[in-house]
């Protein structure tokens, strides 16, 4: 199967957008004063759920964004002059 230049150019976005996110969120979540994440300095249950949530959309992300990229440089390798 060959992906198009626009699915493989959405889909490295939508990984590259998903790192983007996810590491916002976890610098977020480890600075927070809230009492959600830490309660007297240890990591709550809301704490290790979101960690993992981001963990996951970082594998995700990644697997996404290569497929992207290898659909990219699949069309590179049949059309060299467009």
């Amino acid at each position: 199967m060959r992906l198009s230049r626009r699915a493989s150019w959405f889909l490295l976005a939508f990984g590259a957008w998903s790192w983007f996110v996810w590491i916002t969120f976890v610098r977020n979540l480890w600075k927070d004063s809230s009492g959600l994440a830490f309660e007297d300095g240890d990591p709550t249950a809301y704490f290790w759920v979101h960690l993992l949530l981001a963990v996951t959309s970082f594998a995700l992300g990644t697997a996404i964004g290569l497929l992207g990229l290898r659909g990219l440089r699949a069309n590179q390798r049949q059309d060299p002059l467009s």
